[in-house]
């Protein structure tokens, strides 16, 4: 219900102005998203006026995610990010300023964020700025602290070009993708937007250390972080306490509706006799949407269809409608060409691997990825996901996976 009055007080919105929509001012915004208790969220995007629409793109770093189904309708703006549950409306202040909200999808009430838009050519981060007390450029040793009190380890790989500070954070299982934004004096300030990702961070940084550390994701409460500068830093393998075959099992069975209701199982004649990788993810997942991206490519550029790949999805609801539409953004941005496959699970669900692949342990990690070979036998589970955010771990995952390929092919 709270979805639907948000888009009847759109529609109304739209009604109520009937005149031609007024320009913005092309060029270089700031995007603030502001929560109560929690610390701004910064992105910068570009603007551009295409003949009759618009494009917006967000920038995260190197990231760019571009929006071109921008609509306009006197003085109001709307748009759905182009992967993920997230919408944005604004009420065009003036050519240079944006005032409205974001809601995001998840598993209960949606989340709802302020937001306010500048035309400027000003940094990612505002405010006054002073020269940084340190260069933050290395690797460190990172560890966030839990509700109840223990700390779980990350490490941090950073670039820092005078004020400018970038990189990723890196869990055992997964990176948090692209993060910008700058240090001045002592104070260190990243963000990330996607549509899925509302980050921020903020603390006090020196030369070898990393202390006072506040780190907000989306409408949960904050947590403190610390680090140490540490150019060995490693992380624990989640390997043991991960996603594997029950003892006594080799083999998968699962039968499940793709995004047309037509069901699939790896029975079917197009999974026999070829090597097959199942993917376990969900569209609100953004490590899945790199994963994604990675294997629709390798997918797509086989020269001879030696490989299936089938994505198992477990989404924030078990709408069947609402979880397809999540999933057709990926398949249409990523151009996939498998059968991406809904569980009717939610992601959140303790019992998921029960419900729907009883012959796993469990499902800890999004994504998981299951190589079977040709006589349809488990051969692998791998758990996790680095993308090129973290650079140095997504040419190990690659480097691992064609060899695991290439041996499965070559039996």
């Amino acid at each position: 219900m709270f979805w639907k009055r948000i888009l009847f007080g759109l529609l109304a919105t739209s009604l109520l102005s009937m005149a031609q929509a007024q320009p913005l001012q092309s060029g270089k915004w700031l995007f603030t998203l502001s929560r109560p208790g929690g610390l701004p969220v910064y992105v910068q995007a570009n603007l551009q006026q295409q003949g009759s629409h618009y494009v917006l793109a967000f920038l995260n770093d190197t990231e760019t995610l571009e929006i071109n189904n921008l609509r306009l309708s006197g003085d109001s703006l709307h748009f759905d990010m182009p992967l993920f549950e997230t919408r944005l409306g604004f009420r065009i202040q003036s050519v240079t300023q944006l005032e409205g909200w974001l809601l995001k999808g998840t598993s209960g009430e949606y989340q709802r964020w302020q937001v306010t838009g500048q035309q400027t050519d000003g940094p990612r981060i505002p405010g006054k700025v002073q020269p940084p007390v340190a260069n933050l450029s290395g690797r460190w040793a990172m560890q966030f602290q839990r509700a109840d009190g223990s700390w779980r380890p990350a490490i941090a790989e950073l670039k820092q070009q005078g004020n400018r500070l970038t990189g990723t954070i890196i869990n055992p299982s997964g990176d948090y993708r692209f993060l910008e934004g700058r240090v001045s004096g002592k104070e260190l300030y990243l963000t990330a937007f996607d549509g899925a990702h509302i980050y921020a961070f903020k603390a006090q940084a020196s030369q070898d250390s990393i202390v006072n550390g506040v780190f907000f994701s989306g409408n949960a409460p904050g947590d403190a972080f610390k680090a140490m500068r540490d150019a060995k830093a490693s992380l624990p393998d989640v390997t043991a306490a991960a996603a594997g075959m029950k003892s006594g099992e080799s083999r998968l069975q699962f039968r499940f509706p793709d995004l047309d209701s037509n069901m699939v199982s790896l029975t079917d004649d197009r999974f026999k006799g070829k090597v097959t990788i199942v993917q376990i993810m969900g569209s609100w997942c953004p490590n899945c949407m790199d994963e994604t991206k990675f294997l629709s490519d390798y997918y797509n550029g086989q020269k001879m269809p030696q490989v299936e790949i089938v994505s198992l999805a477990y989404e924030l609801s078990t709408d069947f409608t609402r979880s397809a539409a999540s999933l057709r953004k990926f398949k249409q941005r990523f151009n996939v060409r498998y059968p991406m496959l809904i569980t009717g699970v939610k992601s959140a669900d303790p019992d998921k691997a029960a419900k729907t692949l009883p012959q796993l342990t469990d499902i800890k990690y999004f994504p998981t990825t299951i190589f079977i070979d040709k006589q349809g036998r488990v051969r692998k589970v791998h758990n996790g996901f680095y993308g090129p955010g973290a650079p140095e771990y997504f040419e190990a995952f690659k480097k691992e996976f064609y060899a695991t390929m290439q041996a499965l092919l070559a039996e």
